[in-house]
């Protein structure tokens, strides 16, 4: 049978054309099973219209069980009756029988929440409704999943049974299969638009993320944020405490330098990290101290944090081009690491103070360095340290101390640094491997 067959044997209008058609010549005295099968299984390949599919294999069994009424109730994705694809399968002269079937559903009604035991309850009145009829019950199944019943009505109590008639087995194997592909197919377009939306949610949060370092006198800039999935829980920014300030006077004002971690990854943690950059930038343009930042977003952040059961982790400083000063304050937040030139060894920047969300009346300490020409300092969120190799072996502090101190120690720009410590950070956790949370990493390097 050529495909062009094939279309026509399974069309609306040659579906129409049986239905209508009050010939009783059976299919199967038209066609060999062989070239049903065949057909049925093209369909299957190529199909999207599950009601249509429903109609072909109604018009299958009509013809070739010509002697039983067939019931057909499917199950939808969900997992409930399908009520408006309820199909009977019936020769035109059982067309009362048809009927009196459709006035028991008018009758019946299944509840919104169905559940597979509830079946039961429509077995019985099913049975009662047609006690003069032989009725047997088939479950259609796929993949051990339950996907509708099927209902045969036999006029001869005495008939035999086609619930074991390989081809009766074949069709409604095939109607299992045409159901489960139909629940696939709404839940990859589903999961399509849910990943659109995560798209534009990822390339939105982005952009809330600098596009380029802001210039700061005497001071070589590099940042680069690298999410685990499309959202990301990391954040860092860079902020000049003053407005309304042309670009050059900008260079020298005093700017704020933050790096924060959402605990968690994906879009809880990356709407809360949207969440608290709109609260912080609100706070930096107050001029407070570090401490007092830190103190003052815990209190507006608390309530949102405690609702989501998740913390964040931040570091605040802000620094001065004029005096080389930087103050800082961290919510317990990985210590950014200063590379000290004239000593030529690294130090952690650390504060005391609780995360984010945690206490309300939290405490948050200020402390304040003077920096030197080519000092470096290092902040990083945890996932730089956290990631792990094949071996389950973690990148840890002392390898990021170790591989910072080396680069540190050659001329290199805070761009050449950032790139090759994330280099480092792929030869570490091997090809094919993806980092198991968010890796943020900023480089401030003085001229």
């Amino acid at each position: 049978m050529t495909n062009n067959q094939k279309e026509k044997l399974f069309s609306n209008k040659f579906i129409q054309d049986f239905v209508e058609n009050e010939s009783t010549v059976p299919l199967k005295n038209k066609y060999k099973f062989a070239e049903i099968s065949s057909s049925l299984a093209y369909y299957l390949k190529s199909f999207s219209n599950i009601n249509k599919l429903l109609d072909y294999i109604c018009l299958i069994l009509k013809h070739i069980f010509d002697e039983q009424i067939i019931l057909i109730i499917p199950l939808n994705c969900e997992g409930a009756i399908w009520s408006e694809n309820i199909k009977i399968s019936a020769n035109n002269k059982y067309l009362t029988i048809q009927e009196e079937i459709n006035s028991f559903f008018d009758k019946f009604h299944f509840s919104k929440n169905f559940r597979i035991k509830e079946i039961i309850t429509f077995e019985n009145a099913l049975t009662n409704s047609f006690s003069e009829y032989k009725i047997e019950t088939k479950k259609i199944l796929s993949r051990g999943k339950c996907r509708g019943f099927i209902y045969i009505f036999s006029i001869d109590i005495s008939s035999h049974s086609i619930i074991d008639d390989s081809n009766f087995n074949f069709i409604q194997n095939c109607l299992a299969l045409g159901l489960e592909n139909y629940c696939l197919i709404k839940t990859k377009k589903k999961h399509e638009n849910v990943d659109r939306e995560i798209s534009t949610g990822a390339a939105i949060q982005s952009q809330l993320l600098p596009d380029y370092c802001p210039i700061i006198y005497g001071v070589d800039l590099a940042a680069h944020c690298r999410p685990a999935l499309q959202l990301g829980g990391d954040y860092y920014d860079f902020m000049c405490l003053k407005t309304n300030i042309s670009d050059k006077r900008k260079e020298k004002a005093r700017w704020a330098l933050v790096i924060g971690d959402v605990m968690g990854k994906g879009i809880p943690a990356g709407l809360l990290m949207t969440m608290l950059r709109g609260m912080l930038r609100a706070e930096v343009l107050t001029g407070l101290p570090p401490d007092r930042i830190l103190h003052d977003l815990n209190q507006l952040a608390i309530n949102d944090l405690d609702q989501s059961h998740r913390f964040v982790t931040l570091f605040y400083s802000d620094y001065d081009p004029r005096t080389r000063k930087l103050r800082f304050a961290n919510a317990a937040h990985n210590p950014p690491l200063l590379w000290q030139s004239s000593d030529q060894k690294i130090i952690k920047l650390d504060a005391e103070g609780f995360v984010l969300g945690l206490q309300k009346e939290a405490q948050y300490s200020c402390s304040e360095i003077k920096l030197n020409e080519n000092d470096l300092i290092l902040f990083y969120t945890d996932g730089v340290i956290d990631t792990s190799n094949s071996l389950g072996e973690r990148f840890d502090e002392e390898r990021l101390i170790k591989t910072l101190t080396k680069l540190c120690k050659q001329s290199y720009t805070s761009q050449e640094i950032l790139n090759k410590l994330f280099k480092k950070l792929d030869d570490f956790t091997g090809q094919n491997r993806n980092l198991e949370d968010d890796a943020s990493m900023v480089i401030f390097q003085l001229k």
